[in-house]
Parts: structure tokens; C-alpha cells; sequence
């Protein structure tokens, strides 16, 4: 009953979400989009636990752009559902390759929080203030 009248913020919270959310995948994206061919490749190899072994280039690109211009969407509310779908893509392959490498549970613990993030803000959507909310306002 004292927290009732925090609803009213609901908004709010999911701003202050996507802005920190969106920062810190720019801030962890940027290295990965500027890091050029041979990180887009390392990055894109580990689609081979799905058994996509072509062009892991290509596919290490799209992971580093799903970060950094993902985080970028989320945090301006853009095309919000769409960016959370391809983060949570990402991180469904980022914890197979977790598992891949034998840490097991708690080493792949930080990409299923994230992925059960993503996968919540799907459902969620970006609230008031975002641009996808003005967009649908208009």
C-alpha cells in the first residue's frame, strides 16, 4: 500500500532502465564495432554452435551492431521491441558460447539475466517516454 502511489512512475523506471541499459551496451558495443575485421570474425565464430559456419565476419558485425546500435535504440526508445529482439538473440548466443567454453552455470549467469531482460522489455515496451510512444501518440 506505500509503494501504490510509485506506480505513477512506472515511466520513469523504464527510462532510467533503458537509458543505463542502452549506455553500457554502447560502452561495451563500441570496442566490437570499431574493432574492425578480425574481432567481427572472432566475435562471429561463435554462431558455430549453431552450426552457422559461414561468414563469421558478417555475423560478428551484426552481434557487435545488436549491442552498440541496439543500446542505442534502447536508449532513445526507437524501434524498441525490434532492438530487444535482437539483443536477446545475442544473448541466447552469447550464453551457448558460454557453456561452450565449460564455465558452466555461474560463468553464463551475467547473458541469461540479460537475455531474461531483453526478453521482459519485449513484452514491456519502452513506455512513455520514448520515442516509439510519441511516434504512436501522433
Amino acid at each position: 500500500m506505500i509503494f501504490s502511489s510509485w506506480d505513477r512512475h512506472r515511466d520513469l523506471g523504464l527510462l532510467i532502465l533503458r537509458l543505463g541499459i542502452g549506455l553500457m551496451f554502447m560502452y561495451h558495443g563500441w570496442p566490437k564495432i570499431s574493432g574492425g575485421m578480425a574481432t567481427w570474425t572472432k566475435l562471429g565464430a561463435a554462431t558455430g554452435n549453431f552450426g552457422i559456419t559461414f561468414a563469421p565476419a558478417f555475423w560478428g558485425f551484426m552481434a557487435a551492431f545488436a549491442e552498440f546500435g541496439g543500446g542505442l535504440l534502447l536508449l532513445l526508445g526507437l524501434f524498441f521491441r525490434i532492438a530487444s529482439i535482437l539483443l536477446t538473440v545475442t544473448m541466447i548466443v552469447a550464453i551457448s558460447t558460454k557453456f561452450a567454453s565449460g564455465v558452466g552455470f555461474s560463468g553464463a549467469a551475467q547473458p541469461i539475466e540479460l537475455g531474461i531482460l531483453f526478453l521482459s522489455l519485449i513484452l514491456i515496451g519502452p513506455g512513455r517516454y520514448s520515442f516509439d510512444d510519441s511516434f504512436k501518440r501522433r
